[in-house]
């Protein structure tokens, strides 16, 4: 399992054509990888969180741009893609009260591999019991 902490980057959205691109945009100039995306959409705005791998705070970039922004530690966290391992791991955290608010992830099917974003109570916390768990 490879785990390490990311930044998940949060932010308001208009609801319109193009809002997207422009947003995503910013990452791109500043030669930034987006590891995940998610988002909820509500009648005329939207929230958008983005996970990066990024050894610089890009929360300034994201203000500059006119984009109010939360930014909170993220676990990535690769597994093999097969039944049972996204359980293994939410139990482990739970057995350490260690509480999961957001995930999001997918599955890469060339290689049996999955990768999981885990937002959770305690980031460095919860990347050493896992290293410990060593699953």
């Amino acid at each position: 399992m490879n785990i390490k902490i990311a930044r998940q980057y949060t932010v308001f959205l208009p609801n319109i054509p193009g809002a997207l691109n422009k947003f995503i945009g910013l990452f791109t100039k500043e030669n930034i990888n987006i590891i995940g995306i998610a988002s909820e959409i509500r009648d005329d705005s939207g929230i958008v969180k983005i996970a990066v791998e990024a050894d610089k705070k890009i929360s300034y970039i994201l203000t500059n741009a006119g984009f109010t922004t939360v930014e909170t530690p993220l676990l990535s966290i690769d597994l093999t893609d097969k039944p049972g391992e996204l359980l293994l791991l939410t139990k482990i955290l739970a057995q350490n009260n260690i509480n999961i608010t957001t995930v999001y992830g997918s599955a890469f099917g060339v290689n049996k591999a999955s990768r999981i974003l885990l937002n959770v109570s305690d980031a460095t916390k919860a990347l050493d019991v896992l290293k410990r768990a060593d699953i």
